[in-house]
């Protein structure tokens, strides 16, 4: 009985350390496409609607024009970002044409639900668009996986607080080019963004929901800024 008992006590504290704490690499306050290890899940069948209709992927040598084409008949250009803390409106700019059709692309395929707002840093950014889950890479593969948006950078727009701006690459993006599926909003002081203005497209800014933000901003990460309890997020066309 005595070594039953402890046989028993030894898969109980097995299981029980099995809690999902992913990390997120170490950025150092850059704000960049992260990438994370697959793990299994069931597959999700999901109904096909007039906003998730068959598109071809994206790649690098059509991404203009489709999405040129995409943003003609896909006008919106408002979005909420919903999370257990509370909505975030967000509002898209227009001068960045090829970014706001990308985002509501993606809202519109259903991309961003069940992602995260997977890196958190108070009074610096909070960033959405990936996650740990398999369903994540699924989508990517799907949608396109390595496609990268031309940076539409305007000339004299910074960063400030409440501003929406995408996520890069470093490597071998001489041309600042977005990452697609990340993006991060802004909430430090004009102080924290000498190496940010003129590198990251800005796209868009929070209207409404700057609370919820800086609520999220606050939670407990780990060393590589990812929170200890995930944030699911949705998303959807207002």
């Amino acid at each position: 009985m005595k070594y039953l008992f402890v046989y028993c006590l030894g898969i109980v504290l097995l299981i029980g350390g099995c809690e999902d704490k992913k990390k997120a690499p170490e950025t150092n306050h850059q704000i960049k496409n992260t990438t994370v290890p697959k793990t299994e899940e069931p597959d999700k069948k999901v109904e096909k609607t007039k906003d998730t209709l068959e598109f071809p992927k994206i790649t690098n040598e059509n991404v203009v024009s489709f999405l040129t084409e995409y943003g003609k008949k896909n006008k919106e250009s408002k979005v909420l970002i919903s999370s257990r803390f509370g909505d975030i409106e967000i509002e898209l700019f227009n001068d960045t044409p090829l970014h706001r059709a990308n985002f509501i692309y993606l809202v519109k395929q259903g991309y961003f639900n069940e992602t995260f707002f997977h890196r958190v840093v108070p009074e610096f950014i909070i960033q959405a668009g990936n996650s740990d889950l398999a369903s994540t890479q699924k989508k990517r593969a799907k949608l396109g996986k390595s496609y990268l948006l031309p940076a539409e950078i305007i000339s004299g727009r910074v960063h400030e607080y409440g501003t929406v701006s995408g996520a890069k690459n470093y490597r071998e993006n001489p041309d600042n080019r977005t990452a697609p599926y990340e993006f991060f909003i802004f909430l430090g002081p004009k102080s924290s963004t000498t190496h940010l203005n003129g590198k990251y497209t800005i796209f868009g800014k929070v209207t409404k929901g700057m609370d919820v933000v800086e609520k999220i901003s606050q939670v407990r990460a780990d060393d590589g800024d990812w929170p200890l309890n995930n944030i699911y997020i949705s998303a959807k066309v207002l």
